[in-house]
């Protein structure tokens, strides 16, 4: 049976898109079918993300409004069998968007792919409203470890519980095990506390990501600490249970603590 998830964030910036291309990438590897929707109308990335930005002609407006049909809209992979996607439009704006027309897309989809990711606009807005009018299956959010991510994040789990659904699993992205190790950041398991919500995966900061995205590929193309928390998360979405790595929060081996570089204090520049 076919299962929608609809991946969102408090505020922009936190990675959402990038988790979300990959996670449907790994779920796609695993011999699912996956297709993307990318419901940021206006300021579609996911295109680019996977490698397909030349080759768009009709977009999910256009599939909204019956000016296409899903196999003209929808864009294959060519370089991960079973990933597919479904672009946002460039030029539009949200309310463009009938969320009744959505859930007519969403249903039809079921009927083709095991996987629906839909990749959120950012914030709290009628664009994440959209989505969530939508009947989607399930939830999840994507912060990252800072006071200003959690709270924006909180602000969507509060429009989430208003529209009576269930409460979103969550992601925490951009771990730094040192700075968790030396309590300045929090981990991915408080944040879950302080949120009250069901921990799905915990994704640490990897320059792997960054070198990635300038190739126009994704990251669980390389051997790095990011693709195995993806593949972890992927694990669990399948109903696997692999144990959580617990970025900083577990002690080193004392062959790790000898050779690791002290986390460098920060030192305000009136204090010099």
């Amino acid at each position: 049976m076919s299962y929608c998830y609809a991946v969102a964030s408090g505020k922009g910036g936190v990675g959402k898109s990038t988790i979300t291309a990959n996670l449907a990438a790994a779920l796609a590897q695993d011999g699912n079918r996956v297709v993307i929707i990318d419901a940021d109308i206006g300021l579609r990335s996911q295109d680019a993300l996977l490698g397909m930005e030349n080759r768009i002609v009709y977009d999910l407006i256009d599939l909204a409004n019956g000016d296409c049909s899903m196999d003209q809209a929808v864009l294959e992979s060519d370089t991960i069998h079973g990933l597919f996607l479904l672009p946002a439009a460039q030029f539009a704006r949200a309310k463009a968007l009938d969320p009744k027309k959505l859930a007519k897309i969403i249903q039809s989809f079921r009927t083709a792919y095991d996987y629906v990711l839909i990749d959120c606009p950012a914030g709290i807005e009628r664009g994440l409203r959209n989505v969530l009018n939508a009947a989607v299956d399930e939830l999840i959010l994507i912060v990252t470890p800072d006071d200003i991510s959690v709270r924006s994040a909180e602000r969507a789990v509060q429009l989430m519980e208003s529209k009576k659904l269930n409460r979103p699993a969550l992601i925490v992205n951009r771990l730094n095990a040192d700075l968790v190790r030396s309590r300045e950041m929090m981990s991915a398991r408080t944040v879950a506390e302080v949120m009250d919500l069901r921990l799905l995966g915990e994704v640490p900061e990897d320059p792997v990501v960054s070198r990635a995205m300038l190739r126009h590929s994704l990251m669980i193309a390389y051997d790095c600490e990011a693709r195995n928390a993806i593949l972890r998360i992927a694990s669990r979405i399948k109903g696997g249970n692999p144990p959580f790595p617990a970025y900083g929060c577990r002690k080193q081996s004392w062959l790790k603590r000898l050779f690791t570089s002290p986390v460098k204090e920060v030192i305000p520049i009136d204090d010099h």
